[in-house]
């Protein structure tokens, strides 16, 4: 065996070198306090932005600084409604147009089954529907073939065999 090789140890598991002259980043220590008053200490380093708001360790509210002001709220957009983008498509007097025409529809005696029409797929190969990987391997796949003589279906070879039971007589 190598003298070199370190016998009874973990390899990648356990660092042989030591912290001694090494010159950690210089830090600061920022208070935070939650709603909740729950206090806390976060270490930063002196060049690093400190957030005016952090997540409580404790409950997860958001905290402030203690000495800190309370961050501006961000003017966000409202949520656009259905109606909302609606009516960026149509005024209100179309609106009123299409109502009338289907009330009128709909006192006439209604929708039948037959009015109903599906759309056709949107994927079309050829103007055929495009079919599915799993369908297109499927029949793609073919059985292999019966010998001549011998029948298919369990009620064929019955058949088979009766048929054959009166010839032999």
């Amino acid at each position: 065996m190598s003298e070199r090789a370190l016998r009874g140890t973990r390899l990648g598991a356990t660092s042989y070198e030591s912290d001694a002259g090494i010159d950690f980043a210089p830090r600061q220590d920022i208070e935070y306090v939650c709603p909740n008053e729950h206090h806390f200490i976060m270490p930063f380093s002196i060049e690093a932005d400190v957030p005016a708001t952090w997540e409580c360790k404790v409950c997860g509210a958001v905290a402030l600084l203690v000495d800190g002001t309370a961050p501006e709220e961000k003017a966000g957009k409202p949520a656009r409604t259905h109606w909302d983008m609606l009516m960026e498509r149509r005024t209100v007097a179309d609106l009123e147009e299409v109502l009338a025409e289907r009330l009128a529809v709909l006192r006439d005696g209604g929708i039948t089954g037959s009015d109903i029409t599906r759309p056709t797929p949107a994927r079309t190969i050829g103007g055929r529907a495009k079919k599915s990987a799993a369908a297109a391997k499927a029949s793609s796949v073919k059985a292999p073939a019966a010998p001549a003589g011998k029948p298919k279906t369990t009620a064929a070879r019955a058949g088979a065999r009766k048929a054959a039971a009166h010839t032999s007589d």
